[in-house]
């Protein structure tokens, strides 16, 4: 059902301006008319609380845990010691993160299982070299008779 213009009522007649106030045209007004409170200077970010920080003893496990491969050729330190340090580390840091809530799970683990293989590899290198000395001696001195 339509209706026709003739059906429509007539427009209100608009309510004249007395001259002395200015015609405002939307988006152009000359002074605000209610005034807006002025928001916090600074970041807007926030840091969440203690639970989103990252524990500094899980970043210390992963990255002693990576770099044990390479800390081979520092002298009097080596690769076992900085794998040693990874898994107590690791162990450690997985303690904390349980009681305080923070984060850094992950890399405490992962920085714990690179040290384990590492020491892992070494103690099977270490077994191989013993074994090969042993069989080269053999062979040396003749008593593979």
């Amino acid at each position: 059902m339509s209706t026709t213009p003739s059906d429509l009522p007539p427009p209100s007649p608009t309510p004249a301006q007395p001259s002395g106030t200015p015609t405002h045209i939307a988006g152009q007004q000359a002074a605000p008319s209610t005034s807006v409170p002025v928001g916090p200077s600074g970041p807007m970010y926030t840091p969440a609380g203690a639970g989103s920080r990252t524990n500094t003893l899980a970043v210390v496990s992963l990255v002693a845990g990576i770099g044990s491969f390479f800390a081979h050729i520092v002298p009097g330190v080596g690769g076992f010691t900085v794998a040693l340090i990874a898994v107590i580390t690791g162990y450690m840091a997985r303690r904390q993160i349980r009681e305080t809530g923070e984060q850094g799970m992950g890399m405490a683990t992962a920085g714990m299982i690179i040290g384990i293989v590492h020491l892992a590899l070494l103690g099977l290198l270490v077994i191989a070299l013993i074994f090969a000395i042993f069989v080269f001696g053999a062979v040396m001195f003749g008593m593979h008779r």
